[in-house]
């Protein structure tokens, strides 16, 4: 391999002393109910010291078997369990004659179950569609509630550790950056929102404009789906996160296989004062990418809801915009017909069988 393609190094390191450690690790425990634990608190935190300063990120693996490129590496149980579940959801994902399978996400961070004490206009948005779609016999609606990352104990979508930007085989699809116990990343969500994403026939989309952009959490799972567009389906053939090894698989030709290709999709973006129309085509531009495939021109909205209208009255102006309710039934409704027209065979995107010369 050239030099050129060598991975670049030269960042400071992250590693803490182990008092810098253990002061961050019990910080975690400041109510008084912990303070007769301390003793136990203090080996707990040396056995995750131990964890740490070794750098056991999967502490539990098994010899990955006949069907990966290296069958006696070692794999993360908990990637195997992933891969399993992804695995399954596309059995379902491809069921003959199976129920039309439809994914919903509620974008906003907002819940009434937490400090802004209101549920968002997202998630009523979501349930306009969820109606309209569950009246269509023989279907199946999941529901992805974005809100609980801010409101649920143990919810987290980790940060892309951007492998993808190495080398497309570096990451791993599904992802296995976490969990990473010697660095407490765990618990992360991902692995249950990728089979959902697989499941789906089609995808629905609700986001408020946050600054211009799409909100946290659907950011977050954006650049946590980036494996499933391009991503390695083995990782014994990088060695687990061998950059070098990754990179010479990329320049000997690499494939980026779309786990996600040809699902229809529909977007809803809803601002109060600017960037709407911005977000929907990001978010449109990237689905896109994916190759996922639009619905059509109805199942894609960029609205305003109490334009330059106080917060306090934004669920009234909701409650008194009849019209952007119907626009959100009818964008699931275009969804649904999508969705049956493909199953159906008679809906054909043109030029669908042509591959793409730029892959990368």
């Amino acid at each position: 391999m050239s030099d050129h393609a060598e991975p670049r190094k030269g960042t400071p390191s992250p590693d803490l002393d182990e008092a810098e450690f253990r002061r961050r690790f019990l910080a975690q425990f400041p109510d008084p109910a912990f303070d007769a634990l301390a003793d136990e608190l203090h080996r707990i935190a040396s056995a995750a010291w131990d964890a740490y300063s070794h750098h056991r990120k999967s502490p539990h693996t098994r010899k990955a078997g006949a069907e990966f490129h290296d069958p006696d590496y070692e794999l993360s149980v908990d990637w195997i369990a992933a891969r399993d579940a992804i695995r399954a959801a596309q059995d379902q994902h491809g069921q003959q004659g199976g129920p039309s399978r439809f994914l919903l996400v509620s974008g906003s961070s907002r819940s009434e179950h937490t400090c802004p004490g209101e549920m968002s206009k997202s998630y009523r948005l979501v349930q306009l569609a969820r109606k309209v779609l569950e009246e269509i016999p023989d279907t199946i609606v999941e529901v992805l509630e974005l809100d609980r990352l801010t409101a649920e104990y143990g919810r987290h979508i980790h940060p892309c550790k951007a492998c993808f930007s190495t080398t497309a085989p570096l990451c791993h699809w599904p992802c296995s950056c976490y969990p990473n116990y010697s660095l407490g990343q765990t618990q992360d969500w991902m692995n249950e929102i990728y089979p959902m994403w697989v499941r789906a026939l089609g995808v629905m989309i609700v986001t408020p404009v946050n600054w211009y952009q799409v909100s946290s959490p659907v950011k977050l799972m954006m650049d946590r789906l980036v494996c499933a567009d391009g991503g390695n389906p083995d990782p014994t053939r990088t060695q687990g996160k061998d950059a070098r090894l990754a990179k010479r698989l990329e320049l000997d030709g690499w494939d980026y296989p779309r786990h996600l290709a040809g699902r229809a999709y529909s977007v809803i973006v809803h601002g109060d004062v600017e960037g709407a129309e911005n977000v929907r085509r990001s978010l449109s531009d990237w689905l896109r990418f994916m190759q996922l495939v639009p619905a059509g021109p109805k199942a894609e909205l960029d609205r305003y809801i109490g334009y330059w209208k106080t917060y306090a009255t934004n669920h009234l102006e909701l409650d008194a915009d009849k019209t952007i309710q119907e626009e959100v039934r009818n964008a699931a409704r275009t969804l649904a017909e999508a969705v049956m027209a493909t199953r159906t065979g008679r809906q054909v995107s043109a030029g669908n069988t042509l591959r793409n010369p730029r892959q990368k």
